[in-house]
């Protein structure tokens, strides 16, 4: 910066992508981006992700409300980049999560500082999710938690792509039922869903 120079956000998330391999805007902070909250916040924080864990600097936190986490939600078969792309229109250096994926993290947040209420609201109002793009990162996830709660929540809320999740869930085993408290003190009690069966 010169002097005089004000820091922009997408500027400075720029600037720390070239440093942080995986870097990008995920979670609830994606879904806003991309046109889906539930609350407008007094000020906006930023949910930020990457592959490799890392402090942001204070000069950021100091202007920008903002968490780092490098929470490991999907395997090493995962082709690099799934499920990030700039905004349209916006930085294009600034990665940020398509809907899909930024639904798995927002519920790999839940039990931290997540509601569950909340991320139960955003799933339900979530625009026309492409099949093919979850069902393929879906696929790489391998935290049962968060495979086993989007196929409840789908399920529940009779989703378009309640049986692809319910599959994943199927796959990734785990017992009948998925029990946790979490820090915000709520209960997560997961039951794996049962498969649909068509009949003939």
């Amino acid at each position: 910066m010169l002097p005089g120079d004000t820091l922009t956000r997408d500027g400075c998330l720029a600037f720390l992508s070239e440093q942080t391999p995986g870097f990008h805007v995920g979670g609830k902070t994606a879904l806003a981006w991309r046109g889906v909250r539930q609350n407008i916040a007094f000020r906006e924080h930023l949910d930020l992700w990457g592959d490799v864990p890392r402090r942001l600097p204070n000069w950021f936190t100091q202007r920008f409300a903002a968490g780092y986490q490098a929470t490991q939600l999907f395997d090493d078969g995962l082709p690099v980049g799934l499920g990030l792309q700039p905004l349209p229109g916006g930085d294009a250096r600034v990665l940020v999560s398509v809907p899909e994926r930024a639904m798995l993290e927002l519920l790999s947040d839940v039990g931290k500082l997540q509601s569950l209420a909340e991320a139960r609201d955003l799933v339900g109002s979530l625009p026309g999710l492409r099949t093919k793009v979850l069902d393929e990162l879906l696929q790489h996830t391998d935290r049962i938690k968060v495979v086993r709660m989007a196929a409840s929540m789908a399920t529940r809320m009779n989703l378009p792509w309640a049986a692809v999740a319910e599959k994943h869930s199927e796959r990734i085993g785990g017992g009948a039922r998925w029990v946790a408290v979490g820090r915000t003190g709520e209960r997560l009690d997961l039951k794996r869903p049962r498969i649909r069966t068509t009949s003939t």
